[in-house]
């Protein structure tokens, strides 16, 4: 049964990847701050007060690991705070916030994380269209734009350093998803968005590594 460890599980996209990859056969690690009772209910285990901002709370994570090595890592952990170029300095504790989240913190739990992944195993990153320069057509949003495109500048490096140990790297926007993140606005719902990140990590091969690609199976521009 291949193992799975999926961050930010207790909600939304993070939630639902839980449920479906346990109905796929995956024995799951579910992190999180606090669990939901959502999560309680799938009956995986659940590692939480896990503070992915924190290199302590991380590397208490790996030790409560223990011998339990992982087939799939999915950093699928965000936030979103509004950010605006009049107001930056009244806003510069956000936009380091989304920064810690979703850059740096895919890339410290994967590092830290790294004696537990198998050698052929996957990395996802859920990062977003919104990280896209190509795809900017309307502006804003400066802090969590500027947040994923250093998570998938991160990713992209990542897919070269791991290939050394034949680790496939998905960079993968679920798409417009009515989360709490949202404020419930969106296109699709958390369901439909796992499924398609589902198919994408399922099919994810070194030959893929480091793409930017959208739940649907769209390549993106970077």
């Amino acid at each position: 049964m291949p193992t799975a460890l999926i961050t930010g599980a207790n909600r939304g996209i993070g939630l639902e990847l839980t449920r479906q990859f346990k109905e796929a056969g995956y024995d799951l690690i579910a992190v999180c701050r606090q669990p939901s009772q959502a999560l309680q209910a799938l009956g995986v285990r659940i590692e939480k007060d896990v503070e992915l901002t924190e290199r302590a709370s991380l590397e208490n994570l790996a030790q409560r690991l223990g011998p339990v090595r992982l087939d799939l890592l999915v950093n699928n952990a965000g936030v979103l705070r509004p950010s605006s170029l009049d107001s930056i300095e009244s806003q510069l504790d956000d936009f380091r916030l989304q920064y810690e989240v979703n850059a740096l913190a895919p890339l410290r739990v994967t590092s830290i994380l790294l004696p537990h992944l198998k050698d052929g195993g996957k990395v996802v990153i859920i990062t977003s269209r919104m990280g896209s320069m190509g795809d900017n057509s309307s502006g804003g949003h400066y802090a969590y734009r500027m947040s994923k495109a250093a998570a998938n500048a991160g990713g992209v490096s990542l897919a070269h350093e791991l290939k050394k140990r034949s680790i496939a790297v998905g960079l993968l926007h679920p798409g417009y998803v009515r989360t709490e993140m949202t404020g419930l606005n969106g296109d699709i719902g958390p369901a439909e968005s796992a499924a398609g990140l589902f198919q994408r990590i399922e099919e994810l091969t070194l030959e893929t590594t480091g793409r930017f690609r959208h739940a649907n199976g769209e390549t993106l521009p970077w």
